[in-house]
């Protein structure tokens, strides 16, 4: 049998001269061998076993020849340090929505400066649940709650809610239907945003929801549905924070200002300096 080093040189040599990311073979083969990145380098020159061997071929296939999310044959992925699992019914969590993450959890603190009081927040559209049970963990101020359209995906939501242990309340249901009748403080969303039209990768297309992908002809259906309705369930002080396509930054500013009065409109770029990011602040 190879060594880890060798079978992860072939590898990512494979990937390379196939179109696809060699990182993602490095990835895989961190699952098999169950080393983290620094333990690896010590084992790196062991012989692997037949079995993890045969198993890590296999995982690189589907990869390479399928174009199957490592993620997917994972089944997890890291979001802000905490280990998510995914699969076909939920979108895989993106590096972006940490960084929306980071901003909402320092804004609240902020704007919320009553640090006796909880904090009520709605999670639209939660899909693998990692907004909500990210921000109830990082923040014990905060009493979430999440909706989700879709039966499985909110099945993968619990689940992770639970093998992380945050105290988060799901309601199977469309947007803001479920729950009517409720206010909160905060609303946060990552909705589908992409144009219908717009073509994609097909590791995407191929592999992840559509339900959690498509948003209408201009990717903007769902921030008109939530906005139309935003304030039915917030309190007079609130944050509204959306995640959307870094080219429809402008045209979701003029639909707060459509639906929504007296209110601040911030807008942040991500790490790669694209437009990611709105938040809505209305002081009440």
């Amino acid at each position: 049998m190879p060594t880890y080093k060798e079978a992860l040189n072939v590898h990512e040599d494979y990937a390379l001269n196939n179109d696809k990311e060699p990182s993602a073979i490095r990835l895989l083969m961190l699952h098999i061998s169950g080393y983290s990145g620094a333990d690896f380098l010590s084992h790196q020159d062991e012989p692997m076993d037949e079995a993890k061997y045969l198993k890590f071929r296999k995982m690189v296939d589907e990869y390479v020849i399928a174009h199957r999310p490592v993620q997917h044959i994972t089944e997890c992925e890291t979001f802000y340090g905490y280990r998510f699992c995914v699969n076909h019914h939920v979108l895989i969590p993106r590096f972006e929505t940490e960084e929306l993450v980071g901003y909402l959890l320092d804004l609240s603190e902020t704007y919320f400066t009553k640090t006796d009081t909880p904090l009520h927040l709605l999670d639209v559209g939660t899909g693998s649940g990692c907004l909500a049970i990210t921000l109830a963990l990082e923040n014990p101020r905060i009493k979430a709650q999440a909706t989700e359209i879709s039966p499985a995906a909110l099945d993968v939501a619990k689940r992770n809610a639970d093998s992380l242990q945050a105290d988060v309340l799901f309601h199977e249901g469309n947007l803001l239907d479920p729950v009517l009748g409720q206010t909160f403080d905060i609303l946060v969303s990552n909705p589908p945003y992409i144009p219908n039209k717009e073509v994609l990768d097909p590791l995407v297309k191929d592999h992840e929801p559509h339900l959690a992908l498509f948003g209408g002809e201009d990717g903007l259906d769902f921030y008109r549905a939530i906005l139309k309705d935003a304030e039915r369930i917030l309190n007079p002080r609130y944050i509204i924070a959306f995640e959307h396509a870094y080219d429809k930054a402008r045209e979701l500013k003029k639909l707060c200002k459509k639906y929504l009065s007296d209110v601040c409109i911030i807008q942040k770029k991500d790490m790669q300096g694209k437009d990611r990011m709105t938040f809505v602040l209305k002081k009440g």
